[in-house]
C-alpha cells in the first residue's frame, strides 16, 4: 500500500514488492483507491489494466480490510505518515507493517512496525524496491511492466536523472533495463497534454524572485489547481535560469492551500516545509494549508524561507 494520489514512485514500488512476494511463492495484492488516482499514472495504469496477470493483483481499499487475517503483513511503501496511507484503518486492522520509504522521517510516524527500511538518501522508493529485487534468493524473471513501472518511477523522482541521483541509482536502472525495461514505454507513460502543459505556463506567469535564486510563484485568487500541476510548475520553475529553489502557491478544489516545493540541493526545501507542518525530501518537499488565504499562504512561507536562510536549519 502507498500513499493517497500514488504517483509513479509509489505504484511502481507497490508493483516491485509484489513481485518480491510473487518470487517467493507468497500472495501478495496491491492496493489501489480508483478513485484518487493521481493523472501522472493514468497512461501506467491503462497499461496494467490491459495486462491480466498484475492488474488482479489490485484491489480495493475495501477488498484489502476484508481480505486481513491474522497472519497478514503489511508493507507500505513511499511513505511513513499514517494520515497518508491509501487506508489508514489498515494500520489498526493489521499487526505487522513493514515501512519502505526514501523520505525523511517526521514525527508523525506508523506506530510499531515490525521492520523499517528508510534510507533518505536513495532517488526514490523504486530504487530501494529494485535493490531488494537484486537480493533475492531464487532466480528472477520480470515482466516488461513490472520493470518498466519501477524505471519510471526512478526516472519521475530523479527529474530523468538529473536530481538525488548516485551510483546505486544508475545501477538500478541497469539492473531494470537487463531484466526488460523498456525506455521507449516510459517516455509513453511520462507524456504531457497539452491541457496541463497551458496550465502549468499559466500557473508560473507570475513568478518573481523572494531572495536570490529562490523563486516563487502564486496563482490568482479565483484559480484553482490540482496537486499535479502545482507539482509539475514547480518543477518547470526551477528549470528557468538563476534558480535554485522554486515554490508554487495555488488553491485546490477542497479549499486547501498548496505548495510544492523544488530545490537543486543548494536549499533544502524539506525543512522549510517541515516548517509548515509538511514535508518530503531536500530537493523536493509540500505542504497543504488549510483555513488561509493565499496571501496569508505566502506570508507564512516568505516567513519560513527567512528562518532556514537565517540558520534555523
Amino acid at each position: 500500500m502507498g500513499h493517497k494520489n500514488p504517483d509513479m514512485d509509489a505504484i511502481g514500488a507497490a508493483i516491485g514488492v509484489q513481485k518480491i512476494a510473487d518470487v517467493n511463492e507468497k500472495e501478495a495484492s496491491i492496493i489501489i483507491d480508483h478513485t484518487d488516482i493521481n493523472h501522472d499514472v493514468q497512461k501506467l495504469m491503462e497499461e496494467v489494466e490491459n495486462h491480466d496477470n498484475l492488474w488482479s493483483k489490485f484491489i480495493t481499499p475495501n477488498e484489502a480490510l476484508e481480505e486481513v487475517t491474522p497472519g497478514t503483513l503489511l508493507i507500505v511503501v513511499d511513505t511513513h505518515k499514517p494520515s497518508l496511507v491509501i487506508e489508514p484503518k489498515l494500520l489498526e486492522e493489521v499487526e505487522r507493517i513493514i515501512v519502505l520509504d526514501h523520505h525523511r522521517r517526521g514525527e508523525e510516524f506508523i506506530k510499531d512496525p515490525v521492520l523499517v527500511y528508510m534510507e533518505p538518501y536513495a532517488s526514490s522508493t523504486a530504487e530501494l524496491v529494485t535493490e531488494l529485487l537484486e537480493y533475492q534468493p531464487k532466480k528472477l524473471k520480470m515482466d516488461r511492466l513490472e520493470s518498466t513501472a519501477l524505471l519510471a518511477g526512478i526516472i519521475v523522482d530523479t527529474k530523468s536523472f538529473a536530481v538525488r541521483t548516485g551510483a546505486r541509482t544508475f545501477d538500478a536502472a541497469s539492473f531494470l533495463r537487463s531484466n526488460g525495461a523498456d525506455t521507449t514505454l516510459v517516455q509513453t507513460l511520462l507524456k504531457e497534454d497539452l491541457e496541463h502543459y497551458v496550465k502549468r505556463a499559466k500557473l508560473i506567469e507570475s513568478a518573481y524572485f523572494y531572495h536570490k535564486g529562490i523563486a516563487i510563484s502564486i496563482a490568482n485568487d479565483d484559480e484553482v489547481y490540482s496537486q499535479i500541476i502545482i507539482a509539475q510548475a514547480a518543477d518547470t520553475l526551477l528549470n528557468m535560469k538563476g534558480t535554485v529553489a522554486s515554490f508554487v502557491l495555488s488553491k485546490r478544489k477542497d479549499g486547501v492551500v498548496s505548495i510544492s516545493a523544488r530545490s537543486l540541493g543548494e536549499v533544502n526545501v524539506q525543512l522549510i516545509m517541515e516548517r509548515l507542518n509538511g514535508g518530503g525530501h531536500l530537493t523536493n518537499a509540500a505542504t497543504q494549508l488549510e483555513d488561509v488565504d493565499l496571501d496569508e499562504a505566502k506570508g507564512k512561507l516568505q516567513e519560513a524561507i527567512d528562518y532556514y536562510l537565517e540558520g534555523g536549519k
